[in-house]
């Protein structure tokens, strides 16, 4: 039976909340280092190409799950995959993909999130070290490494960001989540075109040779001979920064699309998320980090590999782009802008934190809804034992070397798993014209017939591309037994918590392998 829960008061606040959750730290950290990486303008031809044939139709398939899901009271994958699974199969096999599918939501959001959250407190605290000049007059790479060894600085930054969240999601989605990114989305793009703003006006501020209008070339000059002497890799890195930065495969978009109303648009809204993401990553987040590192590229690289010239020192860039990289030689471009450094600084790392609250928020609720649904926990409890949570799982990324790159190897691996997982439920085992039709069921466009197509063939098989890479890097990678123990115990959580939630609800049916309450 259908039912009714708290839904987005607004549609601009929808989109807005939406946006944030794709818009996060990728967007201003990850997206430069894969172009970086990968040839400037080679990177950028794979890259629109895995958006339109991968990201947009993915995209479609989560929102049309949400509000499916929400229909029927649910805001977690388990209970809404098992609905659509049953569509072509028995109740007691359904059951299990809607197991898996809840599974897979559930490590993932905890394990991302327990390292996801302290690099958030990161920016926060170099936010505060910026405006402040701390690091001002030191080795920015001492700096950093001394700040990670204060657990108090860590903690406090970190806590500081938690408890925000928990504020924020205790308050509900239309009351708390919405009034919160009505007011840190506008922000988050008001600072980043201040900065892009001065960055086209800066030129060279170290050296008439180094601009940072080379930067920009460096991203929109097509780079056709390095695109077909490095083709799988490119593609590789394309299609895996079309996937992060949209947020696929994490349950997150379904949860936010699960508050629409039974007939509100999903179509249009797809579209406008994707929209105001691409808008935040390519014209924003190219335009800054990129830019600005070459226009100081004789204060932060090397100077024998400066003695190469500018295309060697924009390989280093490259190589060394990241979040080391924006915690070490990024401060040393601050602390050359004087004064006005401290304020550009502030800014940049705000801007990071204010991208990564937004998706934050987005995984917090996620496992609030699972408590409040699944489990019956009140919302305003729900969050605090969240919280808690975070802070168990985030222990070990603080005092355990190399904990966080094992993790996020599994974490890479594992969201794209689940988006074939989407693809798989919620189209196929929903049935393709189930799917279309739920599409357009009070849209405010019509998706060209032409679609349905890249939907059901083109869009799995590019998802291939980051999910055979993602394998092999883990197949690579050493995971010792504290990564190890955490990846198992989050994932038979979840597996319970999945299986609970659906069998309390679909007891009867599952029962007699029969659909009872008809969908």
């Amino acid at each position: 039976m259908e039912q009714q829960r708290d839904q987005w008061a607004t549609k601009l606040g929808l989109i807005l909340a939406m946006a944030g959750n794709a818009i996060g730290l990728g967007n201003f950290v990850r997206f430069p280092t894969q172009v970086a990486q990968n040839g400037g303008g080679a990177f950028m031809v794979p890259y629109f190409v895995a958006l339109f044939f991968l990201g947009i139709p993915v995209m479609w398939i989560e929102w049309v799950a949400g509000r499916y899901g929400g229909k029927y009271g649910h805001g977690t994958l388990g209970p809404t995959y098992y609905l659509m699974a049953r569509e072509s199969l028995k109740p007691r096999s359904a059951l299990w993909f809607g197991v898996i599918a809840g599974m897979l939501a559930f490590s993932l959001t905890v394990l991302l999130n327990s390292y996801y959250l302290h690099l958030i407190g990161w920016s926060a605290a170099y936010s505060w070290f910026s405006i402040t000049g701390a690091y001002f007059g030191q080795n920015t790479g001492e700096f950093f490494s001394n700040y990670l060894s204060n657990y108090g600085q860590v903690f406090l930054f970190w806590g500081i960001t938690v408890i925000l969240l928990a504020i924020a999601v205790g308050q509900g989605v239309s009351k708390g989540i919405e009034r919160w990114v009505k007011v840190i989305m506008p922000l988050l793009y008001v600072f980043a075109i201040l900065m892009v703003g001065y960055i086209f006006v800066l030129g060279s501020p170290v050296d008439p040779n180094w601009s940072t209008i080379d930067g920009f070339k460096f991203i929109w000059s097509p780079n056709w001979s390095y695109l077909g002497d490095h083709l799988w890799e490119v593609m590789l890195a394309a299609t895996g920064q079309i996937f992060f930065t949209l947020s696929l495969g994490m349950g997150i978009i379904q949860n936010y699309a699960s508050y629409l109303g039974p007939k509100d648009d999903v179509a249009l809204s797809g579209i406008a998320t994707v929209s105001l993401n691409e808008f935040a990553e390519v014209v924003l987040g190219g335009s800054i980090a990129i830019p600005l590192a070459t226009a100081y590229a004789p204060k932060i690289v090397p100077p024998e590999i400066l003695a190469k010239g500018k295309s060697e020192a924009l390989s280093w860039i490259g190589h060394e782009f990241g979040l080391g990289f924006s915690y070490t030689s990024l401060p040393n471009v601050f602390v050359s802008m004087g004064d006005a450094g401290r304020i550009f600084g502030a800014l940049w790392f705000l801007l990071l934190w204010f991208a990564g609250f937004t998706s934050a928020i987005a995984m917090y609720n996620y496992l609030t809804a699972l408590l409040e649904e699944d489990l019956n926990i009140k919302r305003s409890t729900g969050t605090w034992l969240v919280l808690l949570l975070y802070l168990v799982m985030g222990l070990p990324v603080v005092y355990i070397s190399g904990y966080m790159d094992q993790v996020d190897a599994w974490v890479n691996f594992q969201l794209t798993l689940l988006a074939l997982f989407d693809i798989i439920i919620a189209v196929y085992l929903f049935k393709p014209d189930n799917f279309w039709k739920e599409l357009h069921e009070g849209a405010w466009m019509t998706v060209p017939s032409w679609y349905k197509p890249i939907i059901l063939y083109i869009a799995p098989i590019l998802l291939l591309v980051p999910m055979i890479g993602m394998f092999k890097s883990l197949v690579g990678s050493t995971l010792e037994w504290p990564a190890r123990i955490a990846i198992i115990v989050m994932l038979v959580i979840g597996a319970v918590e999945s299986y609970y939630s659906i069998k309390k609800k679909y007891a009867k049916e599952l029962e007699k392998n029969e659909v009872i309450i008809r969908v």
